[in-house]
């Protein structure tokens, strides 16, 4: 039989170096596609991607694959960054991970992988796929709970799904490390991203007001006692306790807390020890994208994520019939954020999600 194609997208990074490798051994022609996503000099005036395809560079070397580099930039801006923007401006708190993933790695990426005459397009998810004879392609969860990256899938359509492969399924992040190591790839021991891509290492608060002009208006206690005044409401979120600075406001011991944002009257409200206000019993949600999953009543009940360092939480789903929901816990959650995703599991699946309102 002719070999089958895959292209892997490749961030110089150990997961999908070793993506890359395992798609090999199981006998797939390989192409890596390393995606430049983001124009710009770090703050020292060195621009990290080439460090990044650099590493991608001596991976596919070492593997013996042809290797490609694709722009993105113009899509990411007008898909992903913009949106993220004006979240922000509207007051709520995106997750720009989610969009990329469907506007970017599985929309213009698939598409040009695709072009390049790919059967398959692969990344360095902690996932699972399964393509049912029934013609849906169910999203697993992956055999590493702490690392389950379902979460930020949640928004990835049925089309988009149709033709991947997740290699990491079934390992665990120290087992993929194991596996670089062990196959002398030189992003073994590489560490991990974390936060936001575009603005990695840099101070997020210097890095929003670039773009968006700081409003100061006050802090105020639930009681309207005035207590400070904040930078701007874009740069807090509910449940922040570090960067509002009010440390000495108040005699009592405990920490100050964001439990809400008035972006009609710029005030920021803060809570002194008692998180109580921060805890909800439900959520709005709208846009929800079902992941071969077809709802069988208006109600019905399932576990649920409000964001992606939590345990899954039992919660009851009533549909609106507009594309949304609302969502009864039944325990109490705690900072449930508009503009992140409530994103639904049952046992083994992901079954999609949609924007906190």
């Amino acid at each position: 039989m002719e070999k089958k194609t895959v292209v892997v997208g490749m961030s110089g990074g150990v997961d999908s170096s070793v993506a890359a490798l395992l798609l090999k051994r199981q006998g797939y022609n390989v192409i890596g596609l390393f995606m430049l996503n983001w124009e710009e000099d770090d703050i020292n005036g060195a621009c990290t991607s080439e460090s990044d395809f650099e590493d991608v560079r001596r991976v596919c070397a070492l593997l013996d694959i042809p290797y490609y580099s694709v722009n993105f930039a113009k899509q990411y801006m007008d898909r992903v960054f913009k949106y993220f923007l004006a979240e922000y401006a509207a007051g709520r708190t995106p997750n720009p991970d989610v969009l990329c993933n469907r506007e970017i790695k599985f929309g213009p990426f698939r598409e040009y992988a695709l072009s390049m005459g790919a059967d398959y397009i692969a990344t360095g998810h902690y996932c699972g796929i399964d393509h049912n004879a029934d013609g849906n392609h169910y999203l697993l969860k992956a055999a590493d709970e702490g690392k389950d990256q379902t979460y930020f899938l949640n928004q990835v359509t049925q089309v988009q799904l149709s033709n991947v492969l997740f290699p990491l399924a079934s390992l665990k992040k120290e087992e993929v490390r194991r596996i670089a190591d062990e196959n002398g790839l030189s992003t073994a021991k590489k560490k991990d991203s974390t936060g936001i891509c575009f603005i990695g290492e840099r101070n997020f608060r210097a890095f929003l007001s670039q773009y968006l002009p700081n409003q100061p208006g006050k802090i105020l206690t639930l009681d309207g006692e005035c207590v400070g005044e904040h930078i701007g409401l874009m740069h807090y979120t509910l449940g922040q306790r570090r960067g509002v600075n009010l440390g000495g406001k108040s005699g009592e011991s405990g920490r100050w807390f964001v439990v809400k944002k008035d972006l009609k009257n710029n005030i920021l409200y803060v809570s002194h020890g008692d998180e109580s206000p921060l805890y909800s019993n439900s959520c709005e949600v709208e846009n929800i994208n079902w992941i071969g999953y077809m709802p069988q009543s208006t109600t019905f009940s399932c576990r649920a994520k409000f964001r992606y360092r939590q345990g899954e939480q039992d919660v009851t789903v009533t549909l609106n019939g507009s594309g949304g929901a609302h969502v009864d816990f039944a325990v109490p959650q705690r900072a449930v954020t508009p503009g992140q995703y409530a994103v639904f599991y049952d046992s083994t699946r992901c079954l999609g999600g949609g924007v906190i309102m």
